[in-house]
């Protein structure tokens, strides 16, 4: 009997081992669904913020858009920007793709096989790496993508079109993170505020370890947003970590060393008189944090959202002496002046250098209703002295200028114009948003790095950058300049008006007004204008019969996601819309509305009118209405939206707003006739004419339409 039970107790843990040996292999074996996705998916219609995909053959193809290098636009082909990146090749492959918050400018370039676009900013990114799951996260099986499709709801005997919009992802609604959480629940943009990441006081005075990067943040006006809390769990350990650092006595900036003898000489020629000065280097303190003091110009995969480079020198709580100053009013600009430290200007010129930024503060009218200033010197390195809102007066100012002390180096200007583009121009620091951005540049001889690609990107980021030379190059010297005719590659324009030279720096106070004059022109601060801020767009809706009530709602969708894009306001993009059916209706002005909010309330308020078809007579109404009363200085852009052949003639009229300086864009939906949407649209026609099959599907253009209005704008010569 005992015998008994012990066999049949030793039977059945034999078979118990054997059972969980055979699920340990099952659970081995199961492996991660991926799902696949087409050639021409862009991640801004993936909702999911992190996920695994599988790429098919063939997406190496111009017609397939990637906007960016490392990190890309969030309307580009994911597929193609894996290319490009080098992650996979044309045979397709499983990338992993991380969303992440939109930058301040898309470098494009050439890189296996591709070639990406350049674009000032975006709403959100993305990146694109080695298509393996990283540990900890899951991903999803199932890709969620945001859509505008209808649905049939029935009712009686009748039936009838719903349109139901799921939300497109904005940076509302995801916030970039190093470790994004997967298959997060997106809100209603309209529903949520932005709550922007504040740096403890106590962190700002080490060398910007703590700041975020500005990069990511810096989208003006792009509605409001809800932070993601992985994204507030990265800032407080980034807090943490640099308050233990301090608490150690450790220090995250710069710091300057004298040089050994081999380094001690610098050369640099001015009118013929050689300087011999000690240079200065700056080299990140041993027990820094290298992560948090990383120098990066692009951000690469890997690396932490908030590692900037530089130091600063931003005092904790200004206390200006004197009462906050109203300012000169007809100058409301916010300026930076990059101020040359480097050791070739030498201790006397330096000081020269100081009285002409304090006479231009004094000239200014420096106040909270006028230009405010802020100084970054640069050497090897830039570093801010004071931001925007360190000093609200004149006298003030003037009294900080002072006390700076020079801290030697090379001349890297573009180097410190990176600096400035990602880290001067933010909310944080005194930027006002509706004032124009101006870099002021000060250079003794010429840089010692190249300026070009720095520059444009600062261009493109709504920055008007000027030059004041001083002492340049004589003709024996030029062949030691490293970037030939660098001013002109790097002003806002090349007409003259953004560069000022000056022959000697004992002359430089005769040059206080012309430049005090010019910064505040702001009619011809032309670098403020970007694509998204700077036209009048005016909608010319098809209200015919055979749109119908149901449709009509898509189009006023449609036309009310192209104009949440743009930054609104009776300074930057006006919006207007036409409907037209025999007749014509003036539905708003460009005037008539000064906020983005009031634009979409508006546009929800259009009512359906239904009749004829006369496009062409609605063309020569919206010149006459709309473009007649637009702006000088704005661009003129129309989009119309027709269903159906016209029972008049468009061309005669189209090219009547052609000639008058109106870019045409036409969108036909189903029976709208190709060639009359030709005939509409400027010139080149592929580029600013689009067919969709049926209303639904008319949102696939949103992006498009945006990235041509953009790439047109960008294409505009400098001169």
């Amino acid at each position: 009997m005992k015998a008994t039970v012990i066999a049949t107790f030793f039977g059945v843990f034999l078979t118990c081992t054997y059972t969980a040996k055979e699920a340990t292999k099952k659970t081995k074996k199961a492996k991660l669904y991926v799902p696949q996705i087409d050639c021409d998916v862009k991640a801004g219609k993936i909702i999911n913020p992190e996920f695994i995909a599988k790429c098919p053959p063939g997406c190496q193809d111009v017609k397939y858009r990637v906007y960016g290098t490392d990190i890309y636009a969030s309307f580009s082909s994911v597929c193609n920007a894996a290319i490009h990146s080098g992650i996979i090749d044309n045979t397709g492959g499983k990338i992993l793709v991380q969303k992440v918050a939109g930058h301040s400018g898309y470098r494009g370039s050439f890189s296996n096989g591709v070639r990406s676009l350049s674009l000032p900013r975006w709403r959100e990114s993305f990146l694109v790496s080695e298509g393996k799951p990283r540990k900890g996260v899951t991903y999803p099986t199932t890709l969620e993508y945001s859509s505008s499709k209808s649905t049939t709801v029935k009712s009686g005997d009748t039936v009838r079109k719903e349109n139901q919009t799921t939300p497109v992802p904005t940076p509302a609604t995801q916030m970039a993170t190093t470790t994004p959480t997967p298959m997060t629940t997106m809100t209603d943009p309209s529903t949520t505020m932005r709550q922007p990441t504040k740096t403890p006081a106590a962190t700002r005075t080490t060398a910007a370890a703590a700041k975020t990067r500005p990069g990511l943040h810096r989208v003006r006006d792009m509605g409001s947003s809800s932070v993601h809390p992985a994204y507030a769990s990265v800032v407080a350990a980034a807090a943490r970590q640099v308050q233990a650092a301090q608490g150690r006595g450790q220090n995250t900036a710069f710091r300057g060393t004298s040089t050994s003898a081999s380094n001690s000489n610098i050369l640099r020629h001015n009118t013929g008189v050689q300087r011999q000065e000690p240079v200065a280097t700056f080299q990140r303190a041993a027990s820094s944090p290298a992560h948090l003091a990383m120098e990066t110009d692009s951000w690469k995969p890997g690396l932490s959202l908030f590692d900037t480079g530089f130091s600063s020198k931003e005092e904790l709580n200004p206390k200006p002496l004197e009462p906050i100053s109203q300012g000169n009013q007809n100058c409301k600009v916010d300026l930076s002046f990059l101020m040359d430290g480097s050791w070739s200007i030498g201790k006397r010129r330096f000081q020269l250098q100081k009285r002409f930024l304090g006479n231009v503060a004094q000239a200014l009218g420096i106040g909270s209703a006028g230009p405010l200033m802020g100084i970054v010197q640069y050497g090897d390195d830039p570093s801010t002295e004071f931001n925007l809102k360190t000093y609200a007066n004149s006298k003030d100012l003037r009294n900080a200028i002072e006390k700076i002390q020079q801290k030697g180096g090379l001349s890297n200007v573009g180097k410190a114009l990176s600096f400035v583009n990602k880290n001067f121009f933010l909310d944080a620091n005194g930027n006002r948003g509706g004032a124009p951005n101006v870099v002021v540049v000060m250079v003794d001889g010429w840089p010692t790095d190249r300026v070009e690609e720095a520059s444009r990107l600062a261009r493109e980021s709504g920055i008007n950058i000027f030059f004041v030379t001083v002492e340049a190059a004589a003709q024996s010297e030029k062949q030691n300049v490293i970037e030939p005719n660098f001013v002109d590659k790097a002003v806002c324009r090349t007409s003259g008006f953004y560069s000022i030279n000056v022959p000697s720096w004992f002359s430089l106070h005769k040059v206080v007004q012309p430049l005090v004059k010019r910064v505040c022109d702001t009619d011809r601060l032309a670098c403020s204008k970007t694509c998204l801020n700077s036209a009048d767009i005016g909608f010319v809706i098809d209200g015919s019969s055979s749109v119908g009530t149901g449709n009509f709602r898509t189009v006023l969708q449609f036309v009310a996601n192209i104009s949440k894009e743009f930054e609104i306001s009776d300074t930057d993009t006006r919006i207007g819309a036409v409907q037209y059916t025999y007749e014509q209706r003036l539905e708003f002005s460009f005037d008539k509305h000064s906020t983005k909010q009031d634009v979409l309330n508006a546009i929800k308020r259009i009512s359906y009118w239904s009749g004829g078809t006369s496009t062409g007579a609605a063309i020569s109404y919206a010149s006459e209405q709309l473009f007649s009363k637009s702006k000088p200085n704005k661009r003129k852009i129309m989009i119309l939206i027709t269903d159906g052949r016209s029972y008049d003639d468009v061309s005669m009229p189209a090219m009547a707003a052609h000639q008058n300086g109106v870019i045409a864009y036409s969108i036909g939906v189903a029976w709208a006739a190709p060639d009359e949407l030709e005939a509409i649209a400027s010139d080149p026609a592929k580029e600013h004419s689009f067919f969709v099959d049926e209303f639904d599907n008319l949102y696939r253009y949103v992006n498009q339409l945006i990235q041509n209005i953009c790439t047109e704008f960008n294409s505009q010569p400098r001169n």
